[in-house]
């Protein structure tokens, strides 16, 4: 097992990664800017990704980076560019001076795809997004292959899980930024999340980014039934219906099976 970097730790994804990291045996730092409490057997490292001359204790001798941190929901559009670009751009300096040895897993997300989309996104497929978030993320990941460390780009798609009330959060995202119901979404649960991570650790997905999703999109008008708020349907025609939507064939040719399939799969399980 080895001692790794964890970023991001009180964030969403983070916040559920970090005890699944403690208890499959590695050794975790949480990069933190404040007082956070965190689960036994992961140690807080005091430290600012704006500020590259702290991150020397937090990455001195790490195995491997799991970068998670990201800026996005927000109009601060500079802000963005700062946390996500400058941000990275400042901890892979640091793991070049400190530990170049060490692997360096970031995640990024399915927003980065052209809107446009005919199909599913791959991959190989360009992207070109004018959005602060997701062109910052394409940014940092040019950076991140560029780097000359070892390396893994993990594009998420909509994550939810374990009472995260990110799903819950889905009718207010519909009025917010006016969602189609019958749009559909890949999705996947943090377990899977964690499975990945857990992939990219071992090696599995050296030099790859890849797109990490369940067996089966969602339509909104689904997860809003999920989250207790069910929005009126509609007949209308979609607006990029591919938008959102991530083909995964890549990461199950690489060994990949999801632990929760499904959105429902979840809910059966008592899990959402």
């Amino acid at each position: 097992m080895a001692t790794l970097l964890l970023t991001g730790a009180s964030g969403l994804v983070g916040s559920r990664l970090l005890p699944r990291l403690v208890e499959a045996g590695h050794t975790v730092r949480a990069l933190v800017r404040g007082d956070v409490t965190l689960p036994a057997g992961a140690a807080a490292v005091h430290g600012d990704l704006a500020d590259p001359g702290s991150l020397r204790p937090a990455v001195k001798d790490v195995e491997a980076v799991v970068h998670l941190a990201a800026l996005f929901r927000t109009t601060d559009e500079d802000a963005v560019w700062r946390a996500n670009l400058d941000g990275t751009r400042n901890l892979l300096s640091a793991v070049q001076a400190y530990a170049p040895r060490a692997r360096f897993v970031m995640t990024s997300t399915g927003n980065v795809y052209d809107a446009d989309a005919t199909r599913p996104a791959r991959e190989s497929d360009p992207c070109s997004p004018t959005q602060a978030y997701p062109a910052s993320k394409v940014a940092a990941e040019a950076l991140v292959r560029e780097s000359g460390l070892t390396w893994s780009v993990l594009r998420l798609p909509f994550v939810y899980g374990e009472g995260d009330g990110h799903l819950a959060s889905m009718p207010g995202l519909v009025s917010r930024f006016g969602l189609h119901p019958a749009h559909t979404y890949s999705v996947a649960h943090h377990r899977d999340v964690a499975q990945v991570v857990k992939m990219a650790l071992a090696g599995t997905l050296d030099s790859r980014v890849v797109n990490v999703t369940d067996d089966a999109p969602i339509t909104v008008l689904e997860m809003t039934a999920l989250a207790g708020s069910e929005v009126e349907g509609s007949a209308e025609p979609l607006t990029d219906p591919w938008h959102g939507r991530m083909d995964g064939t890549l990461l199950r040719e690489l060994g990949f099976s999801p632990e929760v399939p499904t959105v429902q799969a979840a809910a059966r399980a008592g899990i959402l």
